[in-house]
Parts: C-alpha cells; sequence; structure tokens
C-alpha cells in the first residue's frame, strides 16, 4: 500500500509511541477492504507497539485505534476512521496514532485541559474527502479530543467511499461534522474553535484576559500572508507586537496548489499557513486566534492610542495598527444561493467535488479560478456547465485549451446567473439570462460551484473614518497609510491591485516598516503602558 520512502517516514514517526496501541479493523471481501488491510499491516510491520485485530462494525471497512491496555477509564479511547484515511487525510492517521500512543498533542497545555474536563456524551462524526485541504485540521482536531477524554469518539467518514450514507444524510458538503447525530458544523475548524461551541464560557474567560492586555505598539489585525509578514517585520525592531485574527492563515488556508510562490516551486495553502504561524511565534509576537474584529477607535488626540473592539466584547489598544483582514469569496446574490449553500451550493471544488462523483454540476465564473475548477471537476463528475457573464473567458489561454479539450464541459458565455432551484433539501438546477438575447435557460444539476472572486473584509470599518473604495476596499498610499493617523494597511482588503500571496507580503512587510517609522517620529513623553491606565 505505502511505498518505500512512506513507509521509512511512518517507521521513524511510530518511535515515538510511548505505549502499545491495537488497530481493530472491520473488513468484508471487497477491493477497499484489501486495501485497508494491506495499510494496516504496513503500518503494524513499522512498529513493534503496533498489533493488528478484527472486530464488526456497522461500517465496512473501518478501523478503530485503542489503546492495547484497556485498564483504566482513561484507556478507553474512541478514533475510527471509516475509509482510507490517505491524501490530505494520511496525516491525521498518523497524529492519531500517536495520540493514541501517549505522545503529546501540540496544543498549549491550557487547551488540552479543558479537552480534559469536558463532561457529558460526545459522539463525533466527519464527513471528509481524501482531496479537501480543510478537513484534515477538523479531523486531527476531533481526534485529539477522542485521545484526551473518554467521554468523546469520533469516527472519520470518507464520504465518496459511504456514498449512501452521504445522500441519506444529506452530507453535500465537507468538512461536515456532527455530533450525537445532529449537525454541529460544516467547513474548517480547528481545536479551539470546537471548544468554544462546547464550553460556552471559553469567548468570556478569552475576554477578560485580552481585557487586560497592556497597550501594543503595533497590532495588526489580520492573519494572513500580509498580517503574517507585518507581524515578523514589527517584532523584529523590538518593538511591542500583537496579532488579532479571526483565523491564523486567512484565505490562504483555503487555496489548494500555489505554484506562483518565488522560490517554492509547489506548495499547499494549509502548509504555507503553519510555516506562516510558525514564523511568527519565532518573534515575541502576542497572538490572539479566533478573534474577530467589529469596530475601530481612531485615536483621540495626535499619537494618541487607537482602539479595536472585538466581536467577544473585549478591546485591544495600540499606538498604530495595521489593517490585513484579507478577502472572502465573492457571492453571486441570487435567489436559492444562501438557502442552499452547502446543500448543493459550494465554494471549494477541490473540497466538495468528491461528493458530487457522477453527477451534474455547474461552474460560476470564467476566470482562472473558474477554469480551474471547472477542469477538476471534469475528471470527478458527470458534467459540467461553466457558465461566464462576460462575453468571452478571462482565464489564462492555456487553461482555456485544457478546458476546450475536455468532452464533459460545456461552455456558456454572455450568460447572468438568476437563481439557484432547488427542492427544498438540496440543488437540482438554475437559471440564466442570454444577455444577448434576453432569453433565460435552466439548466438540471446537482451542483454550484461559485468562483467570481473576492470581497474585502471591511464592513466593520463603514463608520471608523476609514476611506473606503466603492469596492469596499480600503485606500492605502504608496507607504501602506490610510486616511487615518497611525492606522495602516496590506494585502487582499486594499486597493493595492494584483491579489497575490507574494505581494500581499510585500505589503505588509511595508505596512510594518511605515508603522514602526510612524512611530519613531511620535513624541516620546507618554509612554503606551502609561497612557494606556
Amino acid at each position: 500500500m505505502l511505498d518505500a520512502g512512506l513507509k521509512d517516514q511512518l517507521k521513524a514517526y511510530l518511535g515515538h509511541l510511548r505505549q502499545p496501541i491495537e488497530l481493530v479493523a472491520a473488513l468484508d471481501d471487497g477491493p477497499k477492504s484489501r486495501e485497508m488491510l494491506d495499510l494496516l499491516e504496513d503500518i503494524v510491520a513499522a512498529s513493534d507497539k503496533v498489533s493488528l485485530s478484527r472486530r464488526a462494525d456497522a461500517r465496512t471497512p473501518s478501523f478503530a485505534i485503542e489503546r492495547a491496555s484497556k485498564d483504566a477509564p482513561q484507556d478507553k479511547v474512541g478514533v475510527r476512521f471509516a475509509g482510507l484515511p490517505l491524501g490530505h487525510e494520511f496525516t491525521s492517521l498518523v497524529l492519531a496514532l500517536l495520540h493514541v500512543g501517549g505522545h503529546p498533542p501540540k496544543f498549549d497545555a491550557e487547551v488540552l485541559d479543558q479537552v480534559r474536563a469536558l463532561e457529558g456524551e460526545f459522539r463525533f462524526e466527519t464527513y471528509f474527502s481524501q482531496s479537501c485541504q480543510n478537513c484534515p485540521d477538523v479531523v486531527q482536531a476531533l481526534n485529539t479530543m477522542a485521545a484526551l477524554n473518554p467521554n468523546i469518539t469520533h469516527v472519520a467518514i470518507d464520504g465518496a467511499l459511504f456514498q449512501q450514507e452521504v445522500e441519506e444524510r444529506q452530507v453535500m458538503a465537507v468538512p461536515t461534522v456532527l455530533l450525537n447525530g445532529q449537525p454541529f458544523g460544516q467547513g474548517r475548524m480547528g481545536l479551539e474553535q470546537i471548544l468554544a461551541k462546547l464550553d460556552t464560557g471559553v469567548a468570556a474567560r478569552e475576554a477578560e484576559k485580552i481585557k487586560a492586555k497592556d497597550a501594543f505598539d503595533v497590532l495588526v489585525v489580520g492573519g494572513g500572508p500580509a498580517g503574517a509578514a507585518a507581524a515578523i517585520y514589527a517584532a523584529r525592531k523590538g518593538i511591542r507586537t500583537g496579532v488579532a485574527a479571526e483565523r491564523f492563515g486567512g484565505q490562504v488556508l483555503d487555496t489548494m496548489a500555489i505554484e506562483n510562490f518565488i522560490s517554492v516551486s509547489h506548495t499547499e495553502g494549509p502548509r504555507l499557513a503553519a510555516n506562516l504561524e510558525q514564523h511568527v511565534k519565532d518573534y515575541d509576537v502576542d497572538i490572539m486566534n479566533l478573534q474577530k474584529a467589529v469596530g475601530l477607535v481612531p485615536a483621540q488626540t495626535p499619537g494618541g492610542l487607537i482602539e479595536v473592539k472585538l466581536e467577544n466584547g473585549a478591546s485591544l489598544k495600540s499606538r498604530s495598527v495595521i489593517l490585513a483582514t484579507g478577502a472572502r469569496w465573492r457571492n453571486i446574490n441570487v435567489p436559492g444561493e444562501a438557502e442552499y449553500k452547502n446543500k448543493g451550493v459550494a465554494y471549494c471544488p477541490h473540497c466538495d467535488g468528491p461528493l458530487f462523483k457522477g453527477k451534474r454540476v455547474a461552474v460560476i465564473g470564467g476566470g482562472n479560478s473558474g477554469v480551474e475548477a471547472a477542469i477538476d471537476l471534469a475528471g470527478l463528475v458527470a458534467h459540467v456547465t461553466l457558465i461566464e457573464f462576460d462575453s468571452q473567458l478571462r482565464a489564462d489561454a492555456v487553461l482555456q485549451r485544457k478546458l476546450a479539450s475536455l468532452p464533459n464541459v460545456r461552455i456558456v458565455t454572455s450568460a447572468l446567473t438568476t437563481q439557484v432551484l432547488g427542492d427544498g433539501n438540496k440543488v437540482t438546477g438554475l437559471t440564466y439570462k442570454d444577455r444577448n438575447h434576453d432569453q433565460v435557460h435552466q439548466v438540471d444539476l446537482e451542483g454550484v460551484f461559485v468562483q467570481i472572486g473576492l470581497v474585502p473584509n471591511t464592513e466593520w470599518l463603514k463608520d471608523a473614518g476609514v476611506a473606503l473604495s466603492p469596492r469596499g476596499e480600503i485606500e492605502v498610499d504608496h507607504r501602506g497609510e490610510t486616511s487615518l493617523p497611525g492606522v495602516f494597511a496590506a494585502g487582499d482588503a486594499t486597493t493595492t491591485p494584483y491579489k497575490q500571496i507574494i505581494i500581499a507580503m510585500g505589503e505588509g512587510s511595508k505596512a510594518a516598516l511605515s508603522a514602526f517609522d510612524y512611530m519613531i517620529r511620535l513624541e516620546p513623553d507618554v509612554p503606551a503602558e502609561q497612557e494606556a491606565a
């Protein structure tokens, strides 16, 4: 099952096991069961602390990872994979083996203690696809929780393998998480986010901690490439630096292949985001993750403190602020889109594409993202209809040629999508208007993938006095300065052209240098800590 290189890596990883574990498999005579057995035998061969047994389970093929010793309550572990955890989920498998085997998870001790303290019964089920880059965070978080707390169980289910179950439960987006049989969440979630949903006191406790913080010299709002670069450049100047991010990594977490990041020929968004976070942590930076900014209060006096209000009720103050809140996928804003989101309307073809295997889908958007999505989906689904508002596609020529060569793709240009149709539970089609003849056409299908660009995350700034463009972008000059003294901005949320990762990093670095230059020119007789008091 595993090649020689992966076997060597697996053997090295499993050398960190602290106690014996047992793989308990539920198999039949099918080809997927044979593949699973090959995988499990490779794991057993990699460590003398791993054994294999068999036991029937409702989901076949599947396997549980258990502690060999089951004498004490804390030895009870509920971690199971239904389907092959390969692709993006191979790392989830390795981490599950290590954590069940006693190797400590890499989370703050306070977070792990919160997991251990959870009381009640928590039966989690997560539907994933092997091509989903958002799924591993969820699977790994819930596996970690199940390894720490005997009241928690988790089953990670390959939706492409258990198609009947997916259809019966109407799972149309991954990752989809159920708790005790009821919907719990969809999309990327980390351990802290899951804890916040289970332990409602987490947000209040975090707010109290934030309220007690001294004022910063530089406060970066946003944790994407621009925000990370800004934090690093500010911290290197030896000034008090903080980062408040709704989710560290930003939209990069939702990016599959990155092949234009100079000096790195290929990487993936989640890997780059993890590297960014680690680089920031190499410096003395106060990272406040899962903190959404909802308001900005300008300094009341020249050189005074700027206040950033957070959704949890806390506020942060700083002598300068760098806004790097990024952007999100743009909606088509037609009837039915919101109603059928995650019920056939999707925004990530890599994540959700496998759920539409053999079905008919549409892609809205003819830029690079839309055409790439159509190409990828054409290898999975029965048919793709690509709908573009303009009279011609806007994607690179090489992508257009590839798309035109595919037999199961139809390209419709000069088309305005007017409605997403459904039966109340799932998408059944869409309508579009031919802009040349004003005729309305209906397309019967099961999925709609929206790929029409980005909208800046700046709604929270509309009443703050920060000048915004008609498109909602923060207006900045060549130094990254905004219309407010001491407030700078960088990245996809600004008017800087070309929304690219490498450009965002450069602009974030520039904004940090500009903020430092601004501060050293302030009157030095009022320390930030004194003014905050």
